[in-house]
C-alpha cells in the first residue's frame, strides 16, 4: 500500500470536502488523500463521524466556515444535485476553485451560469469525470485511437444493476436531478463523447420500471452520427448485468463484460495505490475479420485505471500546468445532450441541439 508522508508538501493544495455521503465518503475523501498535491483540509458535514477516518482533516458543520477560510484553495461538491450551482456560486464568489461531482448541474442554463461566474472569477471549475479513467474505457479508447477496429457502426456501453426495491433515497425521489439517467447518464455520455465527438441527434427512453419509482430507473438512449450509433443504456431489474461495452467496426469488434474495479475497491475500504489498484482481472474479447472470411478471437487484458488522476489533472489546472479534468466547453456540452434526452423522451421524439 502506497502512504503519503504526513507533513504535507508546500506545493501541497488545501481541499474541502463539501458533503459526506457515499460519493464523498467512499470516493473523494480516499482520492483526495491518495493523490500527490492535493489534500485533505477540510470536511464539511453535519455527520458525527465525518472526521473519523480523517483526524488531520478539520470538520465544519457549515460550508460558509470553509468558504471563508484563506487556507482552502479549491472546493469539492459532492452534495446532492440539486444544490450544485447554488454552491459553486458561492465557493466562487468566494475566490476558490470548484470540483463538482456528476452531474455538474441539474440544467443547462445553471451550469453556464456557473462556468461564467468561474470565467468572470478567474478560477477553474471542472467536473469528476472519474471514469475517463476506467480500466475498459481507457482499453477501448487505445483500440479507436490506434484504428484497430476499423470504421465504427456500433457502440454499446451498458451500466446495468439488480436493484428491484426503490431505496429512500435522494436519488431515487422526484428531486430535481434525482434518477439514473441524471445518476449514470452523464458518465456514459461523457465517454461517448470523448471516443466520437458530437451526435447530430438524439433520441432517448427514459421509464420508470419498478413499482412505487419516482424518477427513471431505467434508460435506452441513442446518439446518432452519419454512419453509426451510439446506444447508451441502464437499467435497475437486470440480474445478467455482466455486459459493459460491445463496440463494432468494419474491421473487427471488441466485448468487454465487468465493471472498473475501483468502485468496488474504494468501498471495501482499499486505499488507492495498494497492490492491484485500477487492475481489471476480466479481460475483454477482441475479434478481427480476416480476409478468408473467417476470425481471429483473442483476450485483451485491460489497462489498469486511476481516479487519482481526475484529482491531479485538477491540480494541474489550478497551478497552470494541465488541462482540468473536464473542460468548460465539455462540461456544458454534456449538460445540453442530458436535458435534451429529457426532451426527446417526454416527446418521443428524434432531437437534435441548436
Amino acid at each position: 500500500m502506497e502512504c503519503r508522508d504526513t507533513v504535507p508538501a508546500m506545493t501541497d493544495l488545501n481541499l474541502a470536502l463539501i458533503g459526506y455521503g457515499y460519493v464523498g465518503r467512499v470516493f473523494h475523501a480516499p482520492l483526495i488523500e491518495a493523490t500527490p498535491g492535493v489534500r485533505l483540509h477540510t470536511l464539511v458535514s453535519r455527520q458525527a463521524d465525518a472526521g473519523a477516518a480523517y483526524p488531520q482533516a478539520l470538520v465544519r458543520e457549515d460550508r460558509a466556515q470553509a468558504l471563508s477560510d484563506p487556507a482552502i484553495d479549491a472546493v469539492v461538491i459532492a452534495t446532492p444535485n440539486g444544490t450544485h450551482a447554488q454552491i459553486a456560486l458561492e465557493a466562487l464568489a468566494a475566490g476558490k476553485h470548484v470540483l463538482v461531482d456528476k452531474p455538474f448541474t441539474v440544467d443547462l442554463a445553471q451550469a453556464r451560469a456557473v462556468m461564467a461566474a468561474a470565467a468572470d472569477a478567474g478560477r477553474v471549475c471542472s467536473v469528476f469525470q472519474n471514469r475517463r479513467w476506467d480500466s475498459d474505457f481507457l482499453t477501448l479508447q487505445q483500440l479507436l485511437d490506434q484504428g484497430v477496429l476499423g470504421e465504427i457502426a456500433e457502440f454499446h456501453s451498458h451500466f446495468d444493476r439488480h436493484r428491484p426495491q426503490v431505496r429512500d433515497r435522494w436519488r431515487e425521489s422526484d428531486a430535481p436531478g434525482a434518477g439514473l439517467w441524471f445518476d449514470l447518464g452523464p458518465h456514459l455520455l461523457d465517454q461517448a463523447l470523448q471516443l466520437f465527438g458530437r451526435p447530430q441527434a438524439i433520441a432517448a427512453d427514459l421509464l420508470r420500471q419498478r413499482e412505487g419509482a419516482r424518477s427513471d430507473d431505467y434508460f435506452h438512449v441513442v446518439l446518432h452520427y452519419p454512419r453509426m450509433r451510439a446506444h447508451l443504456h441502464a437499467g435497475t431489474l437486470v440480474a445478467d448485468a455482466g455486459r459493459r461495452f460491445a463496440v463494432h467496426g468494419r474491421q473487427g469488434s471488441f466485448v468487454k463484460d465487468g465493471l472498473d474495479t475501483q468502485e468496488a475497491m474504494l468501498r471495501d475500504g482499499i486505499l488507492p495505490g495498494a497492490p492491484g489498484w485500477g487492475e481489471d482481472p476480466e479481460a475483454g474479447w477482441l475479434t478481427l475479420a480476416c480476409d478468408d472470411g473467417s476470425a481471429q478471437r483473442q483476450r485483451l487484458p485491460s489497462q489498469p485505471g486511476d481516479y487519482r488522476r481526475c484529482y491531479a489533472a485538477f491540480a494541474a489546472a489550478i497551478l497552470g500546468t494541465g488541462a482540468p479534468p473536464a473542460t468548460a466547453a465539455q462540461a456544458l456540452e454534456v449538460m445540453a445532450w442530458l436535458e435534451l434526452a429529457v426532451q426527446s423522451s417526454a416527446r418521443g421524439q428524434v432531437m437534435t441541439l441548436d
